[in-house]
Formats: structure tokens, C-alpha cells, sequence
């Protein structure tokens, strides 16, 4: 008995470092898609980020020809008036993978003369309260006899769980390992 138990914690072990390791590498978006960083076709960067739930840790790429454009992070003034005079800053290889950290508003424009104008330009943002998925066991009606809990309750609990809100679904098998152990 206790070598199954022992295999079991360990497998259990093997799969919540493994899944640490995916969780944390986030989501890879080529900007503009299949267009790429680009003034030909006239792509919409606006429409393409509005359509993305931007996370910490997603990779943004922008592949373009290094001969006829480039990629700055700028500042959101910057980035209105396509003012590209101190950039956060500078890609120029035509294939540039940029990880998103931080949370919020990053800016990137091509600082070639005329292509912000015509519409190069990004704003990646990365919302501050992450969206949640509805849950599979979802009822279609609703249930009377579950009390709806009380703005304090909820409060305590998102703050009790804020670190690990990134981990989702595996801070809720930890919740019941514990609760099993």
C-alpha cells in the first residue's frame, strides 16, 4: 500500500512541475498574423490585438523585411503622435520576439518615416483581471440552494488566491491533494 501511495504522490508531483513549466511559458502571437509587421494590405494592428487576450509571459513576434522596417516600444504619447525620438526600445532584425512582463499598455510603432502614419503601429494590452472561462459543469438553470456569497467573502478569497491566479486549474489540484493528504 504504501508503494502505491508513494508512486502516486510522485507522478502527481511529475505532473505539477510539468504543467509549472507550460503555464508559465505563455502564448506565442506573430503580429498581424500571416501578414507579419507590414504598411502592404493595409492590416489593421488595432483589430488584430483587440481580438487577443494578451497574458503575462505571452511572446510577441514581429516579422518584417529589416531593410524597409523596424520595431520600437515607445511611450503611449509617443505612440499617438507616432513620435519615435526616444524609444523604450529598438528591434531591427526582422524577426523579433518581444516577452510580455508586466501588465498593461505596450506601445510599438515602425519608426520609419510615414509607416506609423499609414497605420504600423500596435498597442498590446495586457489585462489587469484575467478573464474566466465558465466551467464545463456549468448548470443551464440556476440553483436556489446555494447562497450567493457576500462582497466581503469574496473579497477575502480573490485576495487569499491572488498569487496564484496564474496557476488556475493547478492551484485547484493542489486545493484537493491537500484536502485528500
Amino acid at each position: 500500500m504504501a508503494f502505491v501511495l508513494e508512486n502516486t504522490v510522485l507522478a502527481v508531483l511529475f505532473f505539477i512541475l510539468t504543467s509549472l513549466v507550460q503555464v508559465s511559458i505563455g502564448e506565442v502571437h506573430k503580429v498581424g498574423d500571416s501578414a507579419g509587421w507590414t504598411t502592404i494590405g493595409n492590416v489593421d494592428y488595432k483589430q488584430w490585438s483587440a481580438k487577443i487576450n494578451f497574458q503575462i509571459g505571452d511572446v510577441i513576434v514581429f516579422e518584417y523585411n529589416p531593410q524597409f522596417h523596424n520595431v520600437m516600444q515607445v511611450t503611449h504619447a509617443e505612440y499617438r503622435s507616432c513620435n519615435a525620438s526616444s524609444p523604450i526600445s529598438t528591434h531591427t532584425t526582422g524577426n523579433d520576439s518581444i516577452t510580455i512582463n508586466t501588465r498593461g499598455h505596450h506601445y510599438f510603432i515602425c519608426a520609419v518615416p510615414g509607416h506609423c502614419q499609414s497605420g504600423q503601429k500596435v498597442d498590446i494590452n495586457v489585462l489587469r483581471t484575467p478573464s474566466v472561462a465558465p466551467s464545463p459543469f456549468a448548470s443551464s438553470s440556476p440553483v436556489d440552494t446555494v447562497p450567493t456569497p457576500s462582497p466581503k467573502d469574496v473579497a477575502s478569497f480573490s485576495a487569499l488566491n491572488k498569487p496564484f491566479e496564474k496557476l488556475g486549474w493547478l492551484w485547484l489540484v493542489l486545493q484537493i491533494l491537500l484536502v485528500i493528504f
